[in-house]
């Protein structure tokens, strides 16, 4: 076994019970880890990551956001829609157009993390 297999492998039979109930009084539901696996799973693809990243930026349209990005305005609807449906992005009517903003600050603040975090 390598050195830094044998360091992360514990080799004790104890249970630190203490430990073990401390956290245990911390866990949430069953429901809240599958929604918020469902909402880390949408920053699981590229495109949307970049999509959220760009409208952290500023408000833009399909046609702005697909021409950023380079993909085609079908593959950016696609896209919003799930971001929409998670409450990630909000969207509002100007005649014709429609812009996209990020939802809250919570979305540009799970994105500064993320970024903050593999930046080290």
């Amino acid at each position: 076994m390598d050195t830094d297999r044998q360091a992360a492998f514990c080799e004790c039979e104890v249970v630190h019970e203490d430990a073990v109930a401390a956290a245990r009084a911390g866990l949430s539901g069953a429901e809240e880890y599958a929604r918020l696996a469902e909402l880390l799973r949408l920053f699981g693809d590229p495109t949307r990551v970049r999509l959220l990243h760009a409208l952290s930026l500023r408000e833009l349209c399909v046609c702005d956001l697909a021409a950023l990005l380079g993909v085609t305005k079908s593959a950016v609807s696609h896209q919003l829609k799930a971001l929409r449906l998670a409450n990630l992005v909000k969207f509002r009517r100007e005649g014709q157009n429609v812009y996209y903003a990020l939802a809250d600050e919570h979305v540009r603040l799970i994105l500064e993390m993320g970024f903050e975090h593999i930046r080290e």
